[in-house]
């Protein structure tokens, strides 16, 4: 396959995207990459939409999107609009519909933009498996297509743009039929609207395939990219987002991951990142995601080119094959990686920085589910015993003065390594750059059972350059395993979490990477206390960004919708209360959705689903099957946790005294 979906692996170049006017705000082309949120207030309510729009403007929203999910809501559109544009605000206003064209075609008079979900515009999702013959299938795309042919017509008449948004957990049972829950079933939902579009000369569009997962969103966009320059069709926009990406960190890191991954392959025109907060916390988000591309093809250092075909398939995950190296590689999860070696001196009670938690009382250590494998102690070896489990990474001249501990493991620098110099007999990090690998130390890895890479870089554009790497080590056949090293100096932690989960959460997704090491180098600390600080930040940031990536579970993961005018009951307060009962559970997904449109479906990998059903109403899933209908809403969590209960699947918190 000639995999166009990157304008280029090694650099910096966006896609060149049909330009869409919406509302006097261009989108594509060489416009700057939109920001835009969603209002969470009952469209219904005129002036709590007027003010909270305001807000979302005042921090940064280029376009908002107001949810319309009947007539009435389509209707009371106007009156927002006329407030706003009375108080001298013209941000251009999109309609969300679900379920109900009615609404779209009297929004589409109304609005400069109309979000469509495919997935239950005119077809449906009843989780069930039906099967359809070719002429059968032939015949309800007809139907929904005739459908769907009015609101495109006014779309035309009226110059309202609209984007074409698959949803991965709102598929129809049609496309399930034929496709199954896949990226190209995402692609081809969409494109099946999108063809009309074009029959009828229409093409102000704008196209989504957002997903919860993080794997599935990024396949999916890149896979769209694909099918429309192999169609034939034209170069319309991207809008980029994680669906239900969560609250606080764990929000922001997970969309990251995806969205920063489409960002560095040149894609996205347009980011609306889904928190579980107040909208306006969305924008600033979305912005230290975009600014970081600014000035990219200026400031960052040239890659040698790939001089053949991509040796990784963009488009399903496979992680690269390695052998074993002690714990790392082969089958074994990635591993994190902590530096220490910045601190004068270590006592129990420090290694709260790498997640090992040390209890006075009893004299023993936590263990815990986000405790660093290895830390780097640099030339000061830890004078104490390590709790099982942790191992210790040190300088090479440290690990020889030391007498060759069997339990320290020791970091080469190239020369040393190739130099022949006395080596640990089973782990030895090597660290090295993409201008390191030539073609004799890959002739050496090559054969060497005993090497774990460090690979780093300094390149602005730096995830391009150790995907750079990562190639030659596939093209030469050398399956020794890497752990990615990156750091950030001189920068918020803030940032840092967003371009730490993409640079490394981008690689991941694509297979690529063994274990993570996050560099100190944040807005250098005075003390030893803030130190400690600042790295048990970067190692929840690695395992976070681990999970968000789907390689490595090791906390309770929340699928968590933003809130908006359809929800029916305070998502915040509720994701946070279960937050609090349940997030010692590791591995365990928990879908929180505040209404039936998307529910279901967008928590389709979920364990269980808190689903809002009417008003003080509640329904819990396992999985997609309803366990319990109408549940108070007072009750709902004891009764989730009751569920949990009976699966075997809840454990009581431990406490452990100080």
């Amino acid at each position: 396959m000639n995999k166009i979906y990157c304008p280029s692996l090694t650099e910096y170049k966006r896609r060149v995207a049909r330009v869409v006017n919406i509302g006097g705000v261009p989108l594509g082309g060489d416009y700057p990459i939109r920001v835009q949120s969603m209002t969470t207030i009952d469209t219904m309510d005129t002036q709590g939409s007027v003010e909270q729009t305001l807000r979302m403007v005042a921090a940064g929203c280029e376009y908002v999107r107001i949810t319309a999910p009947s007539v009435k809501e389509a209707q009371n559109l106007l009156e927002i609009k006329k407030e706003l544009r009375a108080r001298g605000c013209n941000v251009p206003l999109i309609a969300d519909i679900h379920f109900t064209p009615n609404a779209a075609e009297l929004a589409a008079r109304i609005v400069e933009k109309v979000r469509v979900n495919p997935g239950n515009y005119a077809d449906k999702k009843k989780f069930e498996e039906i099967d359809y013959t070719d002429a059968s299938y032939a015949a309800e795309v007809e139907r929904i297509r005739e459908r769907f042919r009015p609101l495109v017509k006014i779309c035309k008449e009226y110059g309202t743009a609209m984007r074409i948004g698959t949803n991965h957990g709102s598929l129809s049972d049609r496309i399930l039929s034929r496709y199954g829950d896949t990226p190209l079933g995402m692609v081809e939902s969409a494109l099946e609207f999108l063809r009309l579009c074009e029959e009828e000369n229409y093409y102000d569009v704008v196209l989504s395939m957002k997903a919860s997962n993080t794997q599935v969103m990024v396949q999916a966009y890149r896979l769209l990219v694909q099918k429309l320059d192999e169609e034939g069709l034209q170069p319309y926009p991207l809008h980029l987002g994680v669906t239900e990406a969560g609250e606080a960190e764990d929000g922001r890191i997970k969309s990251a991951v995806g969205i920063g991954t489409l960002l560095e392959d040149g894609l996205g025109d347009t980011v609306r990142v889904s928190l579980t907060e107040v909208p306006e916390a969305e924008a600033p988000v979305a912005k230290m995601l975009i600014d970081r591309y600014v000035d990219r093809a200026a400031v960052a250092r040239p890659i040698r080119p790939l001089l053949v075909e991509e040796p990784i398939n963009p488009f399903q995950y496979h992680r690269r094959t390695t052998h074993e190296v002690l714990n790392f590689g082969g089958l074994n999860v990635p591993r994190v990686v902590v530096s220490l070696a910045q601190l004068p001196q270590l006592d129990y009670a420090d290694l709260r920085a790498a997640g090992h938690l040390y209890s006075a009382f009893l004299d023993k250590f936590q263990m815990s589910d986000q405790g660093a494998d290895y830390i780097y102690t640099g030339e000061r070896p830890v004078a104490f015993m390590l709790p099982n489990g942790l191992k210790e990474i040190v300088n090479y001249s440290a690990w020889v003065d030391a007498g060759q501990r069997p339990h320290h493991y020791p970091v080469l620098t190239a020369g040393t390594y190739m130099e022949g110099f006395l080596r640990h007999p089973q782990l030895n990090f090597l660290m090295v750059d993409l201008d390191t690998l030539d073609a004799n130390l890959l002739a050496h890895l090559r054969h060497d059972p005993t090497v774990v890479l460090v690979l780093a870089t300094t390149n602005a554009h730096a995830m391009p350059e150790l995907r750079r790497a990562f190639f030659a080590l596939l093209a030469q056949q050398v399956t020794c395993p890497v752990v990615i090293a990156r750091s950030y100096p001189d920068q918020p932690l803030e940032q840092t979490q967003l371009d730490a989960a993409t640079d490394i959460g981008g690689l991941l997704i694509d297979g690529l990477g063994d274990g993570v090491v996050l560099g100190p180098e944040l807005l250098a600390p005075r003390s030893q206390a803030e130190w400690l600080d600042t790295m048990s930040h970067l190692n929840q940031l690695s395992f976070g960004i681990l999970q968000a990536a789907r390689t490595r579970m090791s906390k309770t993961e929340y699928i968590s919708c933003p809130s908006c005018g359809r929800t029916l009951f305070d998502l915040q307060e509720t994701t946070a209360m279960i937050r609090k009962r349940t997030d010692h559970l590791k591995g365990i997904k928990i879908g929180i959705m505040g209404c039936i449109v998307n529910g279901p479906g967008e928590m389709a990998d979920a364990d269980y689903g808190y689903v809002g059903v009417g008003k003080g109403k509640i329904a819990l899933y396992r999985g997609q099957e309803v366990i319990k209908k109408a549940v108070p809403e007072a009750l709902a969590v004891d009764e989730l946790i009751e569920l949990m209960r009976e699966d075997g699947k809840w454990i009581e918190k431990e406490v452990v005294p100080a």
